[in-house]
Order: C-alpha cells, then sequence, then structure tokens
C-alpha cells in the first residue's frame, strides 16, 4: 500500500479486503544521499504515511478489517538505486550498518508492540547483503531475540542467488520482475510457458533451503510490454500506451503458473493507493489495478484462498 501524504481522509483498508486480500505490506520509506553513509527516516517533510505516526494508523485500519501485515522498510537512494550502494571505507560500512539498524529496529519495536505478523529485514540492498554478511546475520539475530513473528528479506529477481543467510529467514523473498515476453499484449499461454523455466529454478532453490518463496514484490505496469524489462518501462511509461489487457494477461498467467505450488507462498502486489489517490497523477499506467481489468482478475484468484 502506498503510504500518503496526509492523514487518511477513510479507511483505506475496505477495498482492499474487497478483492480479497488477506495481507497487506506497508512500507515506510528511508533515505540515503548517493555519497552519503546515514539511513534517514521519520522526518517530518517525509510523507505521513511513511512515518511512524502513519505506519501505526495504517496497522491499527488493517487490523480492524481482519488483514495481517508485512512491515517493509525500504530505503530510497537519491541518484541510484540501493542494491548499488558500496562503500571503500570500513567507517562508511560501520556508519551505514548502525543507522540502518536503528531504522529496522525502529519497526521491529513497533511490530512487537503492535503485533504485526512480518517484518522484511532488507529490500533489494544486493551489494551490501553479499559483502556484509556478518552484519545480516547479527541484525537477524538480534530481532529473533525480541520478535516472534517471521521475517524475511526482498532480493532482486536476478539477485536470490547471491544471498547468504537465506537460512536465517523463514522465507525467501524475491521482487519477481523476471522479464518474460517483449509482447505488446503478451499472450497468457505464452506467458506461463516463459515462467516453466522460472519455476523449476525456484522450486530447485526452495528445495534446496527447505525454505518456501515469497514474491516480496510482484506486479505489472498498465503498458505495452508490461511483461518485459520493467525498470526500462518506468523511464519511458509517458510514451507507452496504456494497455490494461497486458497487466491482467500478465497477472493471471503468474497466478495461474504459481498458484497450487506448494513451495510458493504468495506474495505483495507493487502497488496500491489508498482510496484510489495516486499523487504522481499517473495512476492510469501505474502498477496499480485499480478500476482496471486486473482488479477482477486479483479478486478471482485471491477467492481462491479464502475457500
Amino acid at each position: 500500500m502506498v503510504a500518503p501524504p496526509q492523514e487518511f481522509e477513510k479507511d483505506p483498508m475496505p477495498s482492499i479486503k474487497k478483492i480479497n486480500s488477506e495481507w497487506v505490506a506497508i512500507v515506510p520509506y528511508a533515505f540515503i544521499a548517493s555519497n552519503d553513509a546515514t539511513v534517514r527516516f521519520g522526518s517530518e517533510r517525509q510523507w505521513w504515511g511513511e512515518r511512524k505516526e502513519g505506519v501505526i494508523r495504517s496497522i491499527e485500519l488493517a487490523k480492524a478489517n481482519g488483514l495481517k501485515i508485512m512491515i517493509k522498510p525500504q530505503i530510497w537512494m537519491h541518484g541510484n538505486w540501493i542494491g548499488e550502494m558500496d562503500f571503500d571505507v570500513e567507517d562508511d560500512w560501520k556508519e551505514w550498518e548502525e543507522s540502518y539498524e536503528r531504522y529496522i529496529m525502529t519497526f521491529v519495536d513497533l511490530a512487537i508492540d503492535m503485533d504485526v505478523e512480518m517484518i522484511c529485514v532488507g529490500t533489494e540492498i544486493e551489494i551490501a547483503s553479499k559483502k556484509r554478511e556478518s552484519y545480516w546475520r547479527k541484525l537477524i539475530s538480534k530481532i529473533r531475540e525480541k520478535y516472534n513473528g517471521e521475517i524475511t528479506y526482498s532480493s532482486n529477481w536476478d539477485s536470490y542467488k547471491n544471498i547468504p543467510f537465506w537460512d536465517a529467514l523463514d522465507y525467501i523473498g524475491i521482487s519477481a520482475y523476471f522479464p518474460l515476453s517483449e509482447a505488446i499484449t503478451p499472450n497468457v499461454y505464452y506467458l506461463k510457458y516463459k515462467w516453466g523455466g522460472v519455476k523449476k529454478r525456484l522450486k530447485k532453490f526452495s528445495n534446496h533451503h527447505n525454505k518456501p518463496i515469497l514474491f516480496t514484490e510482484y506486479g505489472y505496469l498498465s503498458v505495452d510490454g508490461c511483461a518485459y524489462k520493467t525498470w526500462e518501462l518506468e523511464k519511458k511509461r509517458r510514451e507507452l500506451p496504456a494497455n490494461e489487457k497486458a497487466q491482467s494477461n500478465a497477472l493471471e498467467a503468474l497466478y495461474s503458473s504459481f498458484w497450487d505450488e506448494s513451495w510458493w507462498a504468495g506474495g505483495f502486489l507493487w502497488k496500491w493507493y489508498p482510496n484510489g489517490v495516486a499523487q504522481e497523477g499517473r495512476r492510469a499506467k501505474d502498477y496499480t489495478p485499480q478500476g482496471k481489468v486486473s482488479e477482477r482478475t486479483i479478486k478471482k484468484w485471491y477467492q481462491k484462498s479464502m475457500k
């Protein structure tokens, strides 16, 4: 769920519940400058929904509507992708690790106080996850000492094999933006065929680690060619024609490929605007299914888990 800039005008959770969702991911962003090592969060300049008070209210409303919750702290790095963050100096690593721990533990403590079911300890922090394994293991151990809920980490689709601490977590978390087809409106059957090879690799990886796989993010823009390299499509979405059918087909193929796999734990759709408000002014081509063909697709499949 996208954090709103101001307090909710009305409860956004009934619309999430209406499509048969059982969980909601709440994302309190933090920020880091490309030439800095300090993770900054909770500023009054941040959107209300990203600050502690907004997260608390979001959790309260989710619980009141019978939804389970994953808190998914996530870092926005100015001018770069957080997965490429790296430091040459040990002191910079120490500064980053200390400030990141303060950030994560703030929301771990909140998760404990509010009985939140799951926390994600990191999102696509790929170089740091590989190079600083001992740090992550200590952080996860510190969380385990006080938190009884489930813990995951969200790795990018092309980096999940490089994460060295899956054994310490409850789920192998993957941002599942696997590029499948360049077709303008990809065919469901062809997409399922393309998912076949990915599924074999994921199943093998799940069995090797004896851990279920959770899509900590999945989703598609509603534009032509949405089942390909979404990170490239984002940069040119203004020029691309809107295509609700392409988005719906891509989601249909994902669900029909994975739904009955015992090693697949489900996933968190990226993304949903509370009360349908899209601050970026680009909802028609965005990842959200709200008011689109894909909303019916999601509702149909989510109903299956409720039977």
